[in-house]
């Protein structure tokens, strides 16, 4: 007769191979798919970069999880919403998709943060920047991985304030983004005892900034801030160098510029100019590995979004083969528990809104003579702990967190 013990034993046994039995990969195969901006004016920030981390991120892991092929889909949403949550849609549908990843586009990663808590599957988003996905929109599947709108405001405000550039003026996108920009900007100018002196709107996609630019020139403003991205603000910052707004003695501050933004713009258009980022090639020798290669495949460094979502990538897989499943549910719970080290990201954590919290960096823009190269663009000004950059959990209006 089999002591109390063995029988206990053997009923753990059947127990945790039933459990794992149950754990598996659905339809064989895990599908990713990358929904970015090939076309338009973020594609040099994501588009064909981010496709290409994501595919090196699967070819490094192996192209397989738990013995399981790893396939990755991509989709140019355009930059329009109804097309973006259209293809979204169909993946989740027809295509079996597991997970979404980039989404450029706050008006676009919004709706499909929705979708996919509805799908049950998971969003990974690197390009969207409103930090209302991890606010009043929060979602239990949703994973903001590399920035955001408060971050990108918190790290520059408050450092521009404290040197005393404490009149502002903002020409900000009008839509989610810009709008979730300027407002994150506009209160850590206020809380830190700057004023706002005004602010216009331009379409998504603008050519001519003139008027928007004289406006901010008038207003007096120590500082004209850049609430949008990618060729709105390359386009902005131009012109503003044509009216000779700096030479005026106003500052320009881009609230986000990204690297192939300074590059396209040029060292000498941008010297001098602050930037927020999450990631820069040059910071140490696991950033240069990354990025040379990334650069040999693409033809220019990495972007914070780029870099992050290689990180977002090689982060779900490992929680795929932690758990032995897909399975939304366990895969985010894996994630939020496993801390996140990588050339990205040191001891990075993801709370229950969502939010991946990490280091961030306030960067000034070399003068043409400190720059040893191309992409030597750079210099370091401060790292800000993730817990200081980013939102702190309780103030973001996200309804997964309990507050007492």
């Amino acid at each position: 007769m089999k002591s109390f013990a063995a029988v206990l034993l053997a009923a753990s046994a059947l127990v945790a191979s039933s459990g794992a039995a149950s754990a598996q990969i659905s339809d064989d195969v895990v599908k990713i798919g990358v929904l970015t901006d090939m076309s338009s004016l973020y594609a040099d920030a994501t588009g064909k970069g981010s496709l290409t981390a994501v595919q090196m991120a699967v070819a490094d892991y192996g192209s397989k999880v738990k013995g399981k092929p790893i396939e990755v889909v991509y989709a140019d949403h355009q930059n329009k919403p109804d097309i973006g949550v259209s293809i979204a849609r169909n993946w989740y549908d027809n295509e079996k998709v597991d997970a979404i990843f980039d989404v450029p586009t706050s008006s676009i990663a919004l709706p499909i943060s929705q979708l996919t808590r509805e799908k049950n599957r998971i969003h990974m988003n690197s390009g969207a920047g409103s930090s209302d996905i991890t606010g009043v929109a929060c979602s239990p599947n949703t994973v903001h991985y590399t920035y955001d709108t408060y971050a990108l405001s918190n790290v520059a405000g408050k450092a521009m304030v404290k040197r005393g550039e404490d009149t502002w003026f903002f020409v900000t996108a009008d839509y989610a983004f810009g709008h979730a920009l300027e407002r994150d900007a506009a209160n850590v100018v206020k809380e830190s005892g700057g004023k706002v002196l005004g602010t216009v709107r331009h379409p998504l996609n603008s050519s001519d900034f003139s008027s928007y630019l004289l406006q901010a020139q008038a207003s007096k403003a120590k500082v004209i801030a850049l609430a949008n991205a990618g060729g709105d603000t390359t386009n902005a910052l131009k012109q503003a160098a044509e009216f000779g707004i700096v030479q005026g003695g106003q500052k320009m501050i881009a609230l986000l510029q990204e690297i192939t933004d300074t590059h396209s713009l040029g060292i000498k258009a941008t010297q001098g100019l602050i930037v927020t980022d999450a990631f820069y090639w040059d910071m140490n020798d696991e950033t240069r590995a990354f990025s040379k290669r990334f650069y040999a495949k693409v033809g220019s460094m990495p972007t914070m979004i780029q870099a992050g979502l290689y990180s977002a990538t090689m982060h779900y897989l490992k929680a795929i083969e932690a758990t032995g499943t897909d399975e939304a549910p366990k895969v985010m719970a894996q994630m939020r528990a496993t801390p996140i080290n990588n050339f990205f990201a040191k001891n990075g954590k993801i709370r229950i809104d969502g939010r991946m919290v990490h280091d961030m960096y306030l960067f000034e823009v070399k003068k043409p003579e400190e720059s040893k190269g191309e992409w030597d663009l750079y210099k370091l000004l401060a790292t800000v702990p993730g817990d200081e950059a980013f939102r702190p959990l309780d103030k973001g209006g996200c309804p997964l967190v309990k507050t007492n």
